[in-house]
This record gives C-alpha cells, sequence and structure tokens, in this order.
C-alpha cells in the first residue's frame, strides 16, 4: 500500500510501500535508539570519489529502522542485546562535496547553523565562540552508540578503519547516558528528560496508552509527515525516505543554576520541602519528572506521568508561564495557533548528555561542588521541517518573551529561563502552589551556552547503497 504521512505507522502489520519505508530508513528518527554510550564524529570531504566510497561502505555497518524495531521486540521477549547503532548525516556542504545536485530543499538545512541568518534568528551566540570543531565547514556527522563501552569501541574502531585520507575527522563528541536512582534519563541539572515526545509507530502510541498514565489529556500521536520527508537523491523518492537532524552542543554551568534555584526559593520565601518547587517552576517539572502544573510537590510514579494539559492553569498560579516545557511544548495553551498547528512543531528528540563529573546530579552536594563547565547536553532532534519545528520552537517560543499570550494585564512570559537566549527581564511567580499572587524575581542567570551545531539530512539506506 501507498506510504500515508498524515498518520502514524503500525510497523508490526507494514506492507507493501510501507514495509519498504522501514526496510529504507535509518534507526532512530521514527522510535529512539537506545544507547547507553555513544560518539558522534564530524568530518569533512576532500575528495568525491572516496567519499562516496566511504558513505556507501558505512551502509554496510548501518541496520535499518525494521531491523531496529525487531531488536526492540525480540529484547522485550528473550532479553538479547541489539546490535550497535551507526547512524549518517550529511550537511548542504557535504551534498555539494559529493557533487550531488538534488540535494534536500529546506531552506533552513540549504543556509545551515553557521549562517548569518540563522544565527540571527535563533540569537546565537557569535560563531568565534563556538568549539573549533563546528566554526568551518562540515560536511557530514556519523553516529555510533551502543549499550556497553567495549561495543561502541569496537564499532567506532570499524568506522575509524574506513576512513580514507582525503576524509577529515574534525572533532568528536562522546555522550554517556545518565540516570537516577530509578533508571529514568536525567540531564546534567538532574531533572527527568526526554519523557514527552511524539510517537510516530501505532505500537509505541497503544503502549503509552495502557502502560503509563494514559493518553486522555494528552495524546502523542503524531503523523509520519512531521519526522519523514522524501530522500531526493535516492532511487526512489517515493519509498525512500530521510530526516532533518538538528545537532547542537549545549553546554550547562550547573553550578550557576543551582544557584538560580537557590536564589528563587529565597526570593519566594520557600521554606523545607518546598524548596524544591523553585526549580519545578523554572523547568516545568520536579527533578524526578512530576508535573508542577498537577502536583505542588514530587512524588510522579515511575514511568513520569506526562498525560496532563495546562487547562486548569490559565493563570499560570502553578506552572508559571516561562517554565522549560511550557514554553517548548504548550499542549494547546499558546493562544497564538489551533492546538493542532502548535503540535506540528514538535520534534523528534534523541539528546545525549556529554561530559564526566563527580557529584550525583540529584543529590545533596553544596552549589560550589557542582561543576561550571564541561559537561551538558548533546542536542539531537529529527524534523520534517526545520524553519516550522526546531527553529520555530527557539525562536517563537523560547526566545519570544511575548510567549505565551497571558491573560490582560498579566506580566510578559519572558524567556525560557533554560534555553531561551537573549535578554533576561524581571519574572513573577505565584509564592503559594495554585493561589492568587505576582512576587517579582530576579530571572534565573543564563546557564546554558550553545557550543556549535549543524543541519544534517539523514537519508535512505538506499542512497548510500547507490553512491
Amino acid at each position: 500500500m501507498p506510504v500515508e504521512l498524515t498518520k502514524p505507522l503500525s510497523w508490526k502489520t507494514a506492507q507493501g510501500d510501507e514495509a519498504t519505508v522501514l526496510a529504507e530508513l535509518q534507526p532512530n528518527i521514527v522510535k529512539p535508539h537506545v544507547r547507553d554510550h555513544l560518539s558522534v564524529l564530524f568530518v569533512r570531504f576532500d575528495d568525491a570519489r572516496e567519499a562516496r566510497g566511504f558513505l556507501c561502505a558505512l551502509a554496510g555497518l548501518m541496520k535499518s529502522a525494521k531491523e531496529h524495531l525487531v531488536e526492540v521486540e525480540t529484547f522485550k521477549v528473550a532479553h538479547a542485546r541489539g546490535t550497535p547503532y551507526v547512524g549518517v548525516g550529511l550537511s548542504r556542504t557535504g551534498y555539494d562535496a559529493l557533487g550531488i545536485a538534488t540535494a534536500p530543499a529546506d531552506p533552513s538545512f540549504r543556509r545551515g547553523m553557521r549562517d548569518a541568518l540563522t544565527r540571527e534568528k535563533l540569537a546565537d551566540p557569535p560563531r568565534s565562540s563556538w568549539d573549533v570543531a563546528y566554526r568551518d565547514r562540515v560536511d557530514a556527522v556519523v553516529l555510533v552508540g551502543a549499550d556497553t563501552d567495549a561495543a561502541l569501541t569496537a564499532r567506532r574502531n570499524e568506522v575509524l578503519r574506513l576512513v580514507p585520507d582525503s576524509v577529515t575527522v574534525l572533532g568528536e563528541e562522546t555522550g554517556l547516558y545518565r540516570v537516577n536512582e530509578r533508571g529514568e534519563g536525567i540531564e546534567h541539572f538532574g531533572y527527568v528528560d526526554g519523557r514527552s515526545q511524539p510517537l510516530f509507530l501505532t505500537e509505541d502510541i497503544d503502549a503509552e496508552k495502557h502502560t503509563t498514565d494514559g493518553i486522555n489529556e494528552w495524546d502523542p500521536a503524531a503523523p509520519l509527515g512531521q519526522v519523514l520527508v522524501s530522500d531526493p537523491a535516492a532511487p526512489d523518492p517515493s519509498v525512500h525516505f530521510g530526516s532533518y537532524f538538528v545537532f547542537r552542543k549545549l553546554e550547562q554551568n550547573v553550578r550557576r543554576f543551582k544557584q538560580a534555584e537557590s536564589d528563587l526559593a529565597d526570593a519566594l520565601g520557600l521554606t523545607g520541602d518546598d524548596r524544591e518547587r523553585a526549580g519545578a517552576m523554572l523547568v516545568g517539572r520536579f527533578e524526578d519528572g512530576t508535573p508542577v502544573t498537577s502536583n505542588s510537590g514530587p512524588g510522579s510514579h515511575s514511568p513520569v506521568g506526562n498525560d496532563f494539559s495546562y487547562d486548569s492553569d490559565d493563570l499560570g498560579q502553578k506552572c508559571p508561564f516561562h517554565a522549560h516545557i511550557r514554553k517548548t511544548n504548550p499542549r494547546g495553551s499558546g493562544g497564538f495557533e489551533d492546538p493542532a498547528e502548535e503540535r506540528g512543531h514538535l520534534m523528534a528528540r534523541r539528546g545525549q548528555t556529554y561530559g564526566e563529573r563527580s557529584d550525583d546530579p540529584n543529590g545533596d552536594e553544596p552549589i560550589s561542588a557542582r561543576p561550571t563547565g564541561g559537561v551538558g547536553l548533546l542536542f539531537m532532534a529529527f524534523n520534517s521541517d526545520l524553519g516550522d519545528q526546531f527553529e520555530f520552537t527557539q525562536q517563537i517560543w523560547a526566545n519570544n518573551t511575548e510567549f505565551p499570550r497571558v491573560p490582560e494585564g498579566t506580566k510578559p512570559p519572558g524567556l525560557d529561563l533554560v534555553i531561551g537566549q537573549g535578554p533576561r527581564a524581571e519574572t513573577t511567580y505565584a509564592p503559594s502552589w495554585g493561589r492568587n499572587g505576582a512576587t517579582p524575581a530576579d530571572p534565573a542567570a543564563q546557564a546554558v551556552t550553545m557550543k556549535g551545531g549543524e543541519y544534517f539530512f539523514m537519508p535512505s539506506l538506499a542512497f548510500l547503497r547507490n553512491l
């Protein structure tokens, strides 16, 4: 049957063209490929013929989305360990270096992240402040992931043995999955991360419905067309698909953020266990993932709850309008678009933490013991439209001081105080959960710094094999 992009896909019953899509699609796009250990290699091509040969050889180390999904199902039944993951993406300059004229047409992809217009749109820091590997042309990214360090090292070495002299490895990032005491993934500020995702497979939607807190308030179902686009340079673009891939290295100043939490708790007069709510009002969730719009304190059951909206908090008395997750997923409450249009901006996030630290992110160590740099998030996300998804989220939501729309007479929300980039104005908070009051407080200082990145297109396996 033809590929239907206006709805989710059932991978177990996919036939015809839909089955071909999964057989030729890279993994990690329609479903996350879990990997505790990750290597991200950035490369430049100086010889088109050798670069094509390198990518074609890499295809021999890669598995398809269908193979990945079968591995996941096998693990559920027999706990059989999956195989390492290899992913490949090309930038616009990568297509140029390969001599391929039919590159993906997305305008943001063609400009690239280093472009002055892109940096102005996103309020990114100057290129001169980026890590060296990202300041100039990056033609491709190669991701290698595995569940053990030994498996990662072995597959990474296989990849490097394929690299000819004309392909330069410009830099490498190393990711290491971090978890809390319940085994749930966290980022370096200590908060559960990656819980709310658009789901493109009916099997995953059913699992969310039946094995979590449900999907009555927030249905995560998303159409395939929100993450997949035809691969224009593949042998058959009608069944060969890819996705636009955003990579950004985001360094986290943990000490600064934890100081902001403490300062906010002091400004609001929060005492005892209620001091934890200060951080929750910046993020939108407590460290354990409990949504602050639903609960005044932590205590969410595993898995972290996600079936909530902001319908009962239209005045921002529980979750402030500028809280990170409210700014980047307003759940129909943004006030400027129809809820269905709002949902269309969501991305498939696939981030991974990086950097070593000796302290426990969820421990009681003093603020002075927290790292000020060298740790952070390798932000990665798949999109079908970079301008309408990633760039929209950063520019129109996170960086926009007037988003979301608030009741008349209410102070504008200001920036997303976690990832927002730009001048930070005074903020206000309800000091008591769910009650009236607007206590002013100094804004949290910027604790996340963008250190470089690029836009890539993750092409179909058929494209790579046929180079």
